[in-house]
């Protein structure tokens, strides 16, 4: 794919990455019609009809026009939850083979393994437009992908890696803090190839983090540094500044692990989903509103489809080519060549024309491809080498000046319900509550934020690694993982006080936060 007349215009990349939907979930009854981004001829976004379904005990679960902010439970979305959501009950993945037949026929008889039997059609629901005004609003006024795929079928860490390495590292599963532990002393975890920041540092080229939270995943990448991360609640203000000299900036949102994801802003299914949109909100009209608008790109994607039905069946993938099956990191016998259900993802310019549908194959790597396509870098791995770009939207030669400066709001929200959404600084960990403060803290993203937590501790003066490695090796409760995390926090806002924005009276949300 050849880049667009406008990719050379492009100076800041922008990647907004939310947590655990999938395409049809989100935008599958959206009956988005448009321009075909290869053809130029008029299409229609590939969604539902209204017809699929799975049978579970003869009982049939069809999907259904409307779906909760907030979910009554988690579905399960480790590899082996994917293989049967994929496959079907009973299907078995052998250690560095082939990847099952796909049917889409497991989702409800996984989410009933996972859940229980109440509410067991809950992963066929899917939302309303009227549901998701910014997200659909987006999807019309820009490009979306309907072909974009997680880039394994397993859970948020390692399908988040790709975004960052066009790779795992062999990694097709949640780790564990033991894990971690391990990787931090005897068998370190290695991506063979770095990641897209080392790239852009090797040449110079800037780089910035925003984090609704203290530890945003990504910095439990070695190479992160305390001064890569600032707080989303300067994000505006930053672009508002005479100079914004950041060529690609990385977003991550707020989680609220050990909370149960309830204040977060990812749109983790236990959150609620109007958060994330005042989220995405918020980003665009942030770029939109600066000076570097007719400059900049925003790709806005999602991690993993967190167990929510896709009836799109994914395809073959390239394997990355770093690991092998039997990698100490691969619990599996993966060999990373099949791509994991769909998930939505906007590419937003005013270098793309309005109303734009890509069909086209992507998944996270179409992302460090994009950015070393647009900079001149070599590729990481395989997979991003022969992953198709998105700089082929950007096909202006000159921003258009019909791009709206400002979105719907999220549905039922007012401007102060949406400022209420975003705080001035993460909250003060030392008081936060935690939702089941004596359960196990190997639970979903748990081991990654501590991960986070301890590369950041890490780096502070005076800290010893045996002194920071003993401590979390004790953790055992998600009591004892606040408590750590709270001490980090405010040993990294003591050394660097200037990462998180004073408290000060928010304005409305979509000029400050």
């Amino acid at each position: 794919m050849a880049p667009g007349n406008g990719a050379a215009s492009i100076q800041h990349v922008f990647v907004l990455m939310l947590e655990n939907r999938s395409f049809d979930h989100m935008l599958g009854f959206s009956g988005i019609s448009g321009t075909d981004a290869e053809t130029q001829r008029q299409t229609t976004i590939q969604g539902l009809t209204g017809n699929e379904f799975n049978t579970v005990g003869g009982q049939t679960f069809q999907v259904w026009r409307g779906a909760a902010n907030v979910m009554p439970c988690d579905p399960h979305h480790e590899f082996d939850s994917v293989l049967m959501q994929l496959c079907g009950s009973g299907a078995m993945y052998p250690h560095g083979g082939k990847y099952p037949a796909i049917d889409d026929s497991g989702f409800v008889a996984s989410y009933i393994s996972s859940c229980g039997g109440n509410d067991s059609g809950e992963v066929m629901k899917c939302y309303k437009p009227d549901q998701l005004p910014v997200l659909v609003a987006l999807a019309k006024e820009f490009a979306v992908c309907d072909g974009w795929h997680a880039s394994l079928p397993g859970p948020t860490w390692p399908n988040r890696m790709f975004v960052h390495a066009a790779s795992s590292g062999g990694l097709d599963h949640s780790p564990t803090t033991l894990e971690i532990i391990e990787w931090e002393t005897f068998s370190p975890f290695l991506l063979p190839n770095g990641t897209i920041f080392d790239a852009l540092q090797a040449q110079g080229i800037t780089r910035r983090l925003y984090a609704g939270d203290d530890f945003p995943m990504v910095s439990a990448l070695k190479g992160i540094g305390l001064d890569d991360i600032r707080h989303y609640s300067q994000f505006a203000n930053d672009l508002q500044q005479t100079t914004f000299p950041y060529t690609y900036v990385f977003i991550e949102p707020s989680y609220d692990v050990l909370n149960g994801y309830r204040d977060g802003t990812s749109q983790h299914p236990l959150g609620d989903v109007r958060r994330g949109e005042a989220l995405i909100k918020s980003t665009y009209e942030s770029i939109r509103n600066s000076p570097y608008w007719p400059k900049s790109l925003l790709i806005i994607t999602w991690d993993e489809h967190g167990g929510f039905y896709d009836h799109a069946i994914p395809g073959s993938a390239v394997d990355p080519g770093d690991t092998k099956p039997d990698s100490p990191h691969n619990q599996h016998g993966f060999t990373f060549e099949q791509y994991g259900p769909r998930v939505p993802a906007l590419v937003v310019s005013p270098l793309i024309p309005r109303n734009v549908i890509d069909h086209r194959i992507y998944d996270h790597s179409s992302i460090p491809a994009t950015v070393e396509g647009l900079l001149g870098l070599a590729p990481l791995t395989a997979r991003d080498r022969n992953a198709n770009r998105l700089d082929a939207l950007l096909t202006l030669s000159a921003p258009r000046a019909n791009c709206p400066a400002e979105l719907p709001n999220p549905s039922q929200m007012t401007d102060e319900d949406i400022a209420s959404t975003f705080r001035a600084a993460p909250v003060d960990l030392s008081t936060a509550v935690t939702a089941k403060p004596d359960a196990k803290v190997d639970e979903g993203n748990i081991p990654v934020i501590l991960h986070a937590a301890l590369r950041q501790d890490l780096q502070i003066p005076g800290r010893s690694k045996a002194d920071v490695l003993a401590g979390v090796s004790q953790i055992r409760t998600q009591q004892q993982a606040m408590q750590y995390l709270a001490e980090v926090q405010k040993r990294v806002r003591a050394q660097k006080p200037g990462r998180i924005a004073p408290a000060t009276p928010q304005a409305k949300a979509t000029q400050q936060l």
